[in-house]
């Protein structure tokens, strides 16, 4: 999902929870809207998250030496 998906989602909930006033049948718009800012807060700092680990790997070159008998 990443941080651009979380960030969609934190503005989608919060559309729903705050600016919509439309009553739908079953459905409590606000409590959906919290619902889509909660899992777009946890979606957005798992990326922070995954992508500073990605970040502070190490990568390790390995020379292999062949000796030929032969000195100079």
């Amino acid at each position: 999902m990443g941080i651009g998906g979380g960030i969609v989602l934190i503005v989608i909930g919060a559309t729903l929870a705050f600016a919509v006033t439309d009553n739908v049948p079953g459905i409590d718009l606000t409590v959906v809207g919290y619902i889509c800012m909660g899992a777009g807060l946890l979606a957005l700092v798992l990326a922070i998250i995954l992508n500073a680990q990605r970040s502070h790997t190490t990568h390790r070159e390995v020379i292999e030496r062949r000796d030929s008998g032969y000195r100079y």
